[in-house]
């Protein structure tokens, strides 16, 4: 009987609840399992619940959190920790104008979370976007510290401007550099015609960035951050060295019918490896810190950041510094009003080194002689002295270079919030962004040898600033009303204003009392040129937009979705008769799952079918361009004396009008096996119509540029698929893994100018723009020669077309195509005998394929694993960072040159006399296709027993490495890289090359 007694016995219970980094989470419901009776966790996580039977069960459950059930025994005083439920984390997502659950979206919309942020640790957004989301494609304009990169969603469906609109906290920014990705919460994308809320700027897609802010009875959280470490070049371009250049330029020499250079080979050596000298082991290093918390009506945070990242290629002069500021502040003066603000201060300083270009410190180290050495007998740099106007010594260039541009941006956001009669609200916000971009660029007197085009016998120096400012202000009213539990409508009715203005200034001042960098500043100069006197451009600009917009969105039961927008945008780069354009989306979603027939089903957590179809517009063209202009720098002289003139500009078009974009997406969701196994597809097609252009027009006609019209149609039709599976098999055990992959097929249907016709990039000196876009081809892809080998003999040579430069035994033979319609059916059935500029074709496309990615993540006891890979098939490269001077180095392909008849049929011979080999063809273009380990990291989280009796509440320290490995048949430094242009981009002229990054971090909370 007592035994029976002690058993039913009631006590009071109390205790804390945490979240599993040890901090106290108030608004907890503790329930007594069958009853009513409970209490609500307070300000630090506490609870009491009076007279509580021993044996019973408690519940605690939290929004985002793993509902958690514990039997009471005679322990009055208990400690509860929740753990994060990813499946539910993820539900509320951040839309246009406001927030949905994921599984009321009827869009297509990705999510990366900050947990995805901080494993892989990336100096810009763009680097943790890479992989992780369908859809995406990140391809790096350059691997400088700071350098940029190139965001594409869902394809290039314009000529012109493609990048998306990228808003963070609500506030429009141009440049991701600008924000640390270590204050990001969560980054949302929009890929389809959902966008279409955010009007003209979201034509390319929209990314959503949330940073991390306090909240509601938060107490203060500190989060320290660091990492430090080094980086190091992927990989060097096998060249040349001494002895094999020297037997090359010997036999190039014979076959030219000149003397040999060299007739003793056999001290040489290997000689300088100028790679090796202009590569280095670069530090970087980074510090952020994170203040946040929140009393009963208010929300608060501030995080600061610094990092320096030195350049492998350089070192320190190419260094990249950031600090950034942000702060966050949220009140509730009343319960239904409420006030939102932001404020971010960033300033960034770089040191630029020439790149991408055949100016390049790359460029040259891979053409200098390797019989050269660094310096001479004297003691000064070597002079590239033989080598052709262009190429000079890459060490002498890089401590020659004076070129730094500093940053910096204000950028704020506030808005007010007012819910009246039950279900409106009222909101406005108001942002803006101002930024002063400082550049110095100091020109010693230099000589790097004989005729080289980067002399300078007089010293200069250019200062510049340049001011941007932009400010939108938004104001719109929602209602939002659940009917007899059923009818759930949400309206939104607004409007937005835009306004851009920007201001270039600059002079260039001559004559640097000593050619001294530290004299090097306008004051101290003479003969002083104003940048805006010689140049053709507006210094300053100015551009509007003006919009109104209307969404409905309604849902049956949760089950039957629909969601209809409406916006309507005016632009000033349109005249008046065009200025405003109307652009409706719609999209619907049917939740299967929900349906009574699958709601017991044991499979099936979620099965949502998802439809869009849209009209977006797009005017990411110069201003004023509907009127003429005049342009500056016709100067002319009167008795000796320079007057400045001015001349008619670009021809006016004013009927040039919006571009559109029409955007189909059929997607499916699928969530299985208690929400373990994740499944999203898409198929989605996008066509571009009223492509905003400028077709080249004659020189006859005597203006200063040309004309945009509206003048073509491309379209992307592609797949997207993303599964992932996620489980805990154990207290100590869990672990991830998630794969996506996109195909997309690019062609241009139409190009309505006179050629049908337009052309970008370059390659060698002289010849045409390689890159087109044309009817029925990929946009930008490459236009050249195909070959067929190299002649083997004479015989060859005179059963063959040639072109006016007649080739010898060991040059390219090119493909004579049919170009000759004899039967007059409009389909060339015969060659014309002759290699002329008809026969060349398309011979390769720098768009991929596909692109996927694939993320593992492990989480064992205080251990955590995380890795993730990219890859890109289908793409083409053109190697164009090879000088074809006979003089300069190359590549070691040319080991397997043709010597004599059947020797090679690959790679043609060597020799300085004038051929055709160099000639643009498909021997140039490589396949881009690759894969590459982006991230590796392994972490060890300390434990609570560790840490107790200090202040800290987690410690987690870790090692991480990133661009580990890449897998391709690219012989160039980085087969990710791109100048980003859709016509021109994939055309390598030494590009420098994501860096090998080891780092060794700690993350500190209090």
């Amino acid at each position: 009987m007592f035994i029976t007694y002690s058993g039913a016995q009631n006590i009071n219970i109390s205790g804390n609840v945490q979240d599993n980094s040890g901090f106290p989470i108030p608004g907890v419901n503790v329930i007594v399992k069958n009853t009513t009776k409970g209490a609500v966790t307070d300000f630090d996580g506490n609870f009491t619940i009076a007279d509580v039977k021993t044996g019973t069960t408690l519940i605690f459950s939290y929004i985002g959190y793993v509902t958690k059930e514990v039997v009471v025994t005679n322990t009055s005083k208990l400690n509860i920790q929740l753990q994060e439920d990813l499946a539910k984390l993820d539900e509320v997502v951040v839309i246009g104008y406001g927030t949905q659950t994921k599984k009321e979206i009827t869009g297509a919309v990705s999510v990366v979370g900050a947990e995805t942020i901080d494993a892989l640790k990336p100096t810009r957004i763009e680097q943790a976007l890479q992989g992780q989301v369908a859809g995406v494609n990140i391809t790096s304009q350059s691997g400088t510290p700071g350098g940029g990169s190139t965001i594409s969603i869902r394809g290039v469906s314009t000529n012109g401007d493609s990048r998306p609109l990228i808003l963070v906290d609500g506030n429009v920014i141009e440049d991701l550099s600008v924000v640390n990705p270590n204050d990001i919460e969560s980054m949302n994308i929009l890929k389809d015609a959902t966008a279409g809320i955010y009007g003209v700027r979201a034509a390319n897609g929209v990314i959503l960035i949330t940073t991390k802010t306090g909240r509601k009875e938060m107490p203060l959280t500190i989060e320290y951050s660091s990492f430090g470490g080094f980086q190091t070049t992927t990989r060097k371009i096998p060249v040349l060295n001494a002895t094999e250049y020297a037997l090359l330029l010997n036999e190039a020499s014979a076959a030219a019918g000149s003397s040999i250079p060299y007739t003793d080979v056999t001290s040489l050596g290997a000689g300088t490896d100028w790679q090796d000298e202009v590569f280095k082991n670069a530090f970087m290093m980074n510090h952020n810190i994170l203040f946040k918390g929140g009393g009963k009506k208010s929300s608060y945070s501030y995080s600061g950041s610094f990092l320096t990242q030195d350049g492998i290629v350089g070192g320190s002069n190419s260094n990249f510094t950031r600090f950034t500021n942000n702060a966050s502040y949220n009140l509730d003066f009343l319960d239904n009003f409420k006030f939102t603000s932001g404020l971010t201060l960033m300033r960034t300083s770089k040191r630029n080194l020439a790149e991408n270009s055949n100016a390049s410190v790359l460029f040259n180290a891979i053409n200098m002689s390797p019989i050269m050495t660094v310096f001479d007998a004297n003691g000064d740099y070597t002079k590239a002295e033989g080598l052709g106007a262009e190429v000079i010594n890459p060490i002498a260039q890089i401590d020659d270079t004076y070129d730094r541009t500093k940053v910096t941006k204000l950028s704020g956001n506030a808005g007010l919030s007012y819910n009246f009669l039950d279900h409106f609200t009222a909101q406005s916000n108001i942002q803006f962004n101002y930024s002063e971009v400082s550049s110095k660029v100091f020109n010693p007197i230099a000589n790097f040898g004989s005729g080289k085009v980067f002399n300078v016998d007089r010293s200069s120096v250019f200062e510049g600033l340049n001011y941007f400012r932009d400010y939108t202000f938004d104001a719109f009213i929602k209602y939002e009303n659940k009917i007899n539990d059923i009818h759930n409508i949400n309206v939104l009715l607004g409007t937005s204003v835009f306004k851009t203005t920007g201001e270039f200034t600059g002079a260039t001042g001559f004559d640097i009392v000593d050619n001294d960098i530290l004299n090097a500043n306008l004051d101290q100069t003479t003969d002083i040129e104003n940048i805006n006197r010689f140049t053709g451009y507006n210094p300053e600009f100015d551009s509007r937009l003006l919009s109104y917009f209307t969404r409905l969105q309604y849902d049956y039961k949760g089950k039957y979705l629909i969601s209809a927008v409406v916006r309507r945008d005016g632009s000033t780069k349109f005249g008046p008769n065009n200025r405003f354009g109307i652009f409706p989306s719609a999209s619907l979603g049917w939740v299967a799952s929900d349906e009574d027939f699958l709601k017991d089903n044991e499979l099936f957590d979620l099965i949502k079918v998802r439809a869009s179809y849209g009209v977006l517009g797009n005017d990411r063209i110069g201003d004023y361009r509907y009127i003429s202009l005049l342009s500056r720098g016709s100067n002319y002289y009167f008795n000796d004396v320079e007057v400045i003139g001015t001349a008619s500009g670009g021809i006016a078009n004013p009927e040039i009008k919006w571009e559109k974009q029409k955007t189909l997406d059929i997607g499916l969701d699928l969530r299985l096996l208690d929400n373990k196994v994740d499944i999203t597809t898409d198929y989605f097609k996008r066509r571009t119509e009223d492509l905003l252009v400028a077709p080249e027009v004659s020189g006859l006609l005597g203006v200063g540029g040309s004309p945009v019209v509206n003048g073509g149609v491309v379209e992307n039709t592609g797949l997207e698929f993303a599964i992932g599976y996620s489980d805990r098999l154990s207290d100590d055990f869990k672990f991830s893994v998630k794969y996506n992959v996109t195909y997309i097929k690019n062609e241009v249907k139409s190009v309505n100018t006179d050629t049908g016709v337009l052309t970008g990039g370059s390659f060698g000196i002289g010849q045409p723009a390689p890159s087109r876009m044309e009817a029925g081809f990929p946009i930008g892809y490459f236009y050249g020669y195909q070959t067929a080998g190299v002649f083997q003999n004479q015989a060859e040579i005179n059963s063959s077309a040639v072109g006016d430069t007649t080739p010898q035994p060991g040059d390219l033979k090119f493909v004579d195509q049919l170009t000759v319609d004899t039967n007059n059916d409009g389909i060339p059935d015969q060659a014309d005998g002759v290699i002329n500029l008809d026969d060349k074709v398309n011979i390769g496309s720098p768009l991929p394929d596909a692109t996927m990615g694939i993320n593992l993540s492990l989480d064992y006891k205080n251990f955590d694993f995380a890795a993730y890979a990219f890859a890109s098939v289908g793409n083409e490269i053109v190697r164009n960072y090879e000088n074809n001077n006979i003089l300069t180095n190359s590549t070691i392909y040319r080991l397997n040159r043709w010597t004599g008849e059947g020797t090679s049929n690959d790679s043609p011979r060597v020799t300085g006399g004038a051929t055709s080999n160099t000639l643009f063809s498909d021997f140039y273009v490589e396949d881009g296709s690759f894969i590459r380990l982006q991230n590796v990291q392994l972490g060890y989280t300390f434990s609570e027993s560790a840490l107790e009796g200090s202040k800290i509440d987690k410690l987690r320290l870790y090692v991480s490495a990133s661009n580990l490995l890449t897998l391709t048949k690219y012989s160039g430094f980085d087969p990710a890289a791109s100048s980003g242009s859709p016509l021109g981009g994939g055309i390598d002229q030494g590009f420098y090359p994501s860096a090998k990054t080891f780092l060794l971090g700690l993350n500190v909370k209090f």
